[in-house]
C-alpha cells in the first residue's frame, strides 16, 4: 500500500505544476505560439552566443540586429493580409529594388535640377514619390488579380522578373548615389539614432501606452459583461511588457559611436574630450521606430478596422464573405497597393543604409519576408496570422542570418539553413491546426 500513495502523491504533484502552468497560461491569455516562438528566438540568440564566443549578445551587435530586420519586418506586416487572403506575392523583393532605384535617382537627377542641391524637401519628395511609385505596382498587381482573375502565385512570379529588370533599365545598370544626407538618417547609423535621452522618453511612452491598453481592455471587458484577467495576470503582462521595452532601450544606449565619429563631433562643437574618452549613446535606430510605428499601424488596421475584419474573413471563408456583400475584388486590390507602399518604405529604409541604389537590393527579400510571416504563425491556408508575430518571424531570419555570418558559415549554406526552417515552419503549423482542430 505505501508504493501506491507514494506514487500516487507524485503523480497528483506532477498534474498540480502542470496545472499551475497551465493556469497562468490561460489567466495571462498569451499565444502559446508566441510564446513557443520567444522561447525559440532566446534560443537561437544563446546558441549563437556561445558558439561565437560571446560575440552574439552584445549592444553592437543587438543593435544592428535590429536595424538589419526593420525592412523585411515591414514588409512582412503587408505579407501577412496576402497570406491570410489565400494569395503570395513573390515580387516584394524585386519592387523593393526597382523603387529604391525611382527613389535614388529622384533625389540624385531630378531634383537637384528642379530645387537645386541640399533643398530641405528633397528627402520628404523622394519619399512620396517612392510610396506613390510603390502603391501603383501594387495596384496593378491587385486588378490584374482580382479582376482579371489571374493567380496571384503567376503576377507576381512576374512581378519579380518585370522589376528587377525595370530597376536595371532605370540607369542602366549603374549604381546611384549618394543620397541626400536627411534622407540617410533613415537608414541608421550615429546620426541615424535618437540618442539615450529621447530612447528613454520614447520607452517611458511605450511603458505608458502598454499599461493603457491593458486598462482600456479590462474596462471594455466589464462594459461588454466579458469574463476579466485576475489582476495578478493583468500586472504580470504589463511587468513583462515594461520590462521588454525598457530592456530594449537599455541596450541601444549601451552601445557607443565610434571613437572617430566622437571625436569628429566634439571638434566640431567645441566639446573637450575627456582622457578616457567620451561616451555619446546611439539609442533607438530611426529605422527601428519607422518600422515599430509600420507595426502598431498595421496592427491596428488588422484588427480594429472593418477592412481588417474583411480580409480575414475572405481568408476564412472566401466564397461566404462574397455572399456576406464583402467587395473581395476590391478588398484584394487594396492589399496589394498597401504591399506595394510597405516596399516602398523598406526600400527607402535600404537605400537610406547603403548610401546608394543599386541593382542587387531586395534579391531574395522575398524568400525572407514569406518566411518571417509563415514563421509568425501566418497560415498558408488563410484565415490565421498576427502582425506582432511577423516581425518576430522577422527577428528570427534576421537573427538566424547575422548569427550565421558571426561563426563565417558561407552564404549559400545560409539560404540552405533559411529554407529548412521555412519547410520546418510550414510543417509545424501543420501539426499545430491538426492539434487546434
Amino acid at each position: 500500500m505505501p508504493e501506491p500513495q507514494t506514487t500516487a502523491s507524485t503523480d497528483g504533484a506532477r498534474q498540480s505544476q502542470e496545472s499551475l502552468l497551465t493556469r497562468l497560461v490561460r489567466a495571462t491569455e498569451v499565444d502559446t505560439r508566441m510564446l513557443g516562438m520567444m522561447g525559440a528566438l532566446l534560443l537561437i540568440w544563446i546558441v549563437f552566443h556561445i558558439f561565437s564566443d560571446g560575440r552574439f549578445l552584445t549592444p553592437r551587435n543587438l543593435w544592428n540586429l535590429s536595424v538589419q530586420t526593420s525592412s523585411v519586418a515591414i514588409m512582412s506586416t503587408g505579407m501577412v493580409l496576402i497570406i491570410v487572403t489565400r494569395h503570395i506575392d513573390l515580387s516584394v523583393g524585386s519592387i523593393l529594388g526597382f523603387v529604391a532605384m525611382i527613389m535614388g535617382v529622384t533625389q540624385t537627377v531630378a531634383l537637384p535640377d528642379m530645387l537645386g542641391s541640399g533643398s530641405s524637401y528633397t528627402w520628404a519628395i523622394t519619399l512620396a514619390v517612392g510610396i506613390v511609385a510603390g502603391a501603383f505596382i501594387g495596384a496593378i498587381h491587385g486588378y490584374i488579380i482580382a479582376y482579371l482573375s489571374v493567380p496571384a502565385f503567376i503576377v507576381t512570379l512576374g512581378g519579380l522578373l518585370v522589376w528587377r529588370g525595370a530597376a536595371w533599365w532605370v540607369t542602366s545598370g549603374q549604381t546611384v548615389a549618394p543620397m541626400d544626407p536627411t534622407f540617410r538618417l533613415m537608414g541608421g547609423g550615429p546620426y541615424g539614432a535618437i540618442g539615450a535621452f529621447w530612447s528613454w522618453v520614447v520607452g517611458c511612452i511605450a511603458c505608458a501606452g502598454i499599461v493603457f491598453m491593458i486598462a482600456l481592455g479590462r474596462r471594455n471587458r466589464k462594459r461588454f459583461n466579458f469574463p476579466l484577467r485576475p489582476m495578478w495576470a493583468e500586472l504580470t503582462l504589463a511587468g513583462a511588457g515594461c520590462a521588454a521595452v525598457l530592456g530594449a532601450v537599455a541596450v541601444a544606449n549601451s552601445y557607443p559611436w565610434p571613437r572617430g565619429i566622437v571625436n569628429r563631433y566634439a571638434t566640431a562643437n567645441n566639446i573637450a574630450v575627456p582622457e578616457g574618452g567620451l561616451f555619446i549613446a546611439h539609442g533607438i535606430a530611426i529605422p527601428v521606430l519607422i518600422a515599430v510605428c509600420v507595426g502598431i499601424v498595421m496592427t491596428f488596421v488588422a484588427t480594429r478596422t472593418r477592412f481588417g475584419r474583411y480580409v480575414f474573413a475572405m481568408g476564412g471563408n472566401p466564397e461566404a464573405a462574397e455572399l456576406a456583400g464583402i467587395n473581395t475584388r476590391w478588398v484584394t486590390m487594396k492589399i496589394f497597393i498597401l504591399m506595394g507602399m510597405l516596399c516602398a518604405i523598406a526600400g527607402a529604409i535600404s537605400t537610406a543604409r547603403l548610401n546608394a541604389s543599386t541593382n542587387a537590393q531586395g534579391t531574395l527579400d522575398e524568400l525572407l519576408v514569406i518566411a518571417a510571416a509563415v514563421i509568425g504563425g501566418t497560415s498558408l491556408s488563410g484565415g490565421i496570422g498576427t502582425i506582432v508575430g511577423a516581425i518576430l518571424g522577422a527577428l528570427v531570419m534576421q537573427s538566424l542570418q547575422s548569427g550565421m555570418v558571426l561563426l563565417g558559415v558561407d552564404a549559400p549554406f545560409q539560404n540552405v539553413v533559411v529554407g529548412v526552417v521555412l519547410v520546418l515552419a510550414v510543417w509545424l503549423d501543420g501539426l499545430y491546426r491538426r492539434h487546434s482542430v
